[in-house]
């Protein structure tokens, strides 16, 4: 065939799939329809976009820009002479002129680009319904700790000095915010994916999502409600299980970012932390797929991203550092791993961060820095077994704290591994 009809049937295609995606997005909305282009529409413009550029490079060089002014003038003729409440707005505009461009590129022999940007075109046009529902579920408290937390990062983590500062040189605070940054952007895509799913996120999935999140949260949570609806306490326990078998997956993840040689010393010793959870969980999945899952309500968690939680994070990364800088430079090495209960009790990623940051700069052992990790999970798994006790109904209880207790002693096996 001729390549220049090639480049014709390529861009009329890549058109009227842009123009299917954006007729049957303005079908859906509940307003009463208004023409702004469908499958039609689109195919002409990637057409126009084709041909013009064919002009442009043979006879007449100013051919495509002409075309594109007389498209977008269109549009904001369209807009201004609307009658109706609906008139093309922006992504109109944008997707238009950019149906157009995908035709040039063809012409030009740039089909993949075309192709791809077109796909990226068509996902943008797709989703707006889908992320109309998700910023719906966003507060405004959600917003602004999001705002708060982007421009604190974007403009005060280039300007922080990035050099071992205070006593013994313990504090770095370029890597102290950047640790903040990573674990607050796991938990925000756990918290993210919490507040998309809502009311109807089934109890495998909030328990997997709230342990990237958190984990202690999510087990408070369902600990407490086990006593309001004891009647899900089986339910409720399988979600804290899963919560916390996911913390270790979040681990890996972390830790895997800074340092590999630490992961690869870790994955045995976190795979046989995780495995009691994991059994448990296959097997209360298993024994109840064949029944409907209950409505769970997602647990009430604090927006990874709020100034107050990356504050103290930061505060507590910055202690734990401290502490063990003066260990170390005065050859208490045994005290390493008290320090890590301690933290553990409070937070795993304190100090997993410190010690993948500590290996990779030389200043703490492989295995030093394995044990460290292994203990303040098993600290931080201890605790939320307390709290499952403390606050749980009985027969919750009977299985998240047997579970639980499994999973401590699978990490006291993990550290003679090591």
């Amino acid at each position: 065939m001729n390549p220049f009809l090639t480049h014709v049937l390529v861009s009329a295609c890549l058109g009227a799939l842009i123009g299917l995606i954006r007729q049957w997005n303005d079908q859906q909305t509940p307003e009463a329809p208004v023409d702004f282009g469908g499958v039609r529409t689109y195919s002409l413009w990637s057409l126009l976009g084709c041909l013009s550029a064919f002009v442009s490079d043979n006879y007449i060089a100013a051919m495509l820009p002409v075309v594109m002014v007389l498209v977008g003038a269109h549009l904001v003729v369209a807009h201004i002479k609307s009658a109706s409440d609906r008139y093309p707005g922006g992504t109109t505009f944008a997707s238009s002129m950019l149906t157009c461009l995908i035709g040039a590129l063809v012409n030009w022999g740039y089909t993949q680009s075309a192709i791809v940007v077109a796909a990226f075109t068509m996902v943008m046009l797709g989703i707006k319904q889908p992320v109309h529902s998700i910023t719906s579920r966003f507060t405004t408290a959600d917003i602004r700790a999001t705002l708060q937390f982007v421009a604190i990062t974007g403009v005060i983590l280039p300007l922080v000095p990035n050099r071992a500062m205070g006593p013994y040189l313990a504090f770095n605070p370029f890597s102290i915010w950047l640790m903040v940054v990573l674990i607050s952007g796991i938990g925000f895509l756990g918290y993210v994916l919490m507040r998309m799913l809502g009311t109807k996120a089934g109890i495998a999935a909030t328990g997997f999502l709230g342990g990237l999140a958190s984990s202690t949260a999510t087990t408070l949570a369902f600990s407490k409600r086990s006593k309001v609806t004891p009647e899900l306490a089986t339910d409720y326990a399988f979600a804290v299980v899963l919560a916390c078998t996911t913390m270790y997956a979040r681990l890996a993840v972390m830790i895997g970012v800074i340092d590999q040689q630490l992961l690869l010393t870790l994955l045995v010793p976190i795979l046989v932390m995780a495995a009691p959870g994991v059994l448990y969980a296959a097997w209360i999945w298993f024994s109840k797929r064949a029944t409907t899952q209950p409505e769970v309500h997602p647990p009430s968690i604090t927006n990874p991203l709020s100034l107050k939680t990356s504050i103290q994070f930061a505060a507590l990364y910055a202690v734990a550092a401290f502490l063990i800088k003066i260990v170390t430079n005065f050859g208490w090495d045994n005290a390493v791993l008290p320090l890590a209960f301690l933290s553990g009790l409070t937070s795993t990623d304190a100090m997993s961060l410190l010690m993948a940051n500590n290996h990779k700069d030389g200043t703490t052992l492989l295995q030093l820095a394995a044990q460290a990790v292994i203990m303040a999970s098993l600290a931080n798994t201890l605790a939320k077994a307390i709290i499952a006790i403390v606050c749980g109904s009985r027969s919750y209880v009977k299985h998240t704290a047997s579970i639980l207790g499994l999973m401590v002693a699978a990490s006291v096996l993990a550290l003679w591994l090591v």
